[in-house]
């Protein structure tokens, strides 16, 4: 993988929440910027480290609240913009890099012309300890996803790939699984706020088996027999 990033935890970041993007490390999100406070937040973030605390929203009733300041769950990814587009208006196309989870200690709200909350952080994980090799893992991961249901997927080749890689970790192929195949918002940020691997890798194989257990299933309905408009539910 690309070259370790570091991360000042000694100091407020920017935070920028979502309500159904979650980053995960070593994972890069695409994000187009065009609210006024986050158009401030991404310029200032590029004079600095370059560096955001992705986060989501707590509760359900942030909608009512998001023009405000609705709270925040406490586990974030902490992101480098590795590439940035200036648009019309002060609007930003950026690609995040996920680095690493961090928990959120302080919530800093927006004060005097800067429009953003910060946030103080620590990590949710031990800093520059190299994490388990997990080949037993690694090797019952690449079995679920070879096996007839599930190597249909779209992006199971590309994952693929990944498993064949020196420089890929298991560690990292966690992450690159979680967010490739595994689309619900909620069981990401599960992913996120777990800060064991080997737990995340259960969650992983846990719904990886429940869906190659869903498309055997579907895969043995008589459908085209079916009446037209009827579907296996």
């Amino acid at each position: 993988m690309a070259e370790a990033i570091r991360v000042n935890f000694g100091r407020p970041m920017p935070v920028f929440p979502l309500p159904d993007a979650v980053l995960l490390p070593h994972s890069v999100q695409p994000l187009h910027i065009l609210e006024p406070r986050y158009k401030q937040m991404v310029s200032h973030c590029l004079d600095g480290a370059g560096q955001i605390a992705m986060a989501s929203f707590a509760g359900e009733d942030w909608r009512n609240q998001y023009h405000g300041l609705p709270p925040l769950r406490p586990a974030v990814c902490v992101g480098q913009v590795i590439q940035h587009e200036p648009l019309p208006d002060g609007r930003h196309d950026i690609l995040l890099q996920g680095i690493c989870r961090a928990k959120i200690l302080k919530v800093i709200d927006p004060q005097d012309e800067r429009l953003y909350r910060l946030v103080k952080v620590a990590p949710l994980e031990a800093v520059n300890n190299q994490p388990p090799p997990m080949l037993e893992i690694r090797q019952e991961l690449r079995d679920l996803l070879t096996s007839p249901c599930l190597s249909r997927m779209r992006c199971v080749e590309t994952v693929m790939d990944w498993f064949d890689r020196d420089d890929v970790s298991t560690h990292a192929l966690l992450e690159l699984i979680g967010f490739a195949l595994l689309r619900d918002s909620e069981l990401r940020y599960q992913l996120l706020a777990e800060a064991n691997p080997v737990r995340r890798a259960g969650i992983i194989k846990h719904e990886l088996t429940s869906l190659d257990d869903l498309v055997s299933r579907a895969d043995r309905q008589p459908y085209r027999s079916w009446p037209k408009g009827m579907s296996w539910n």
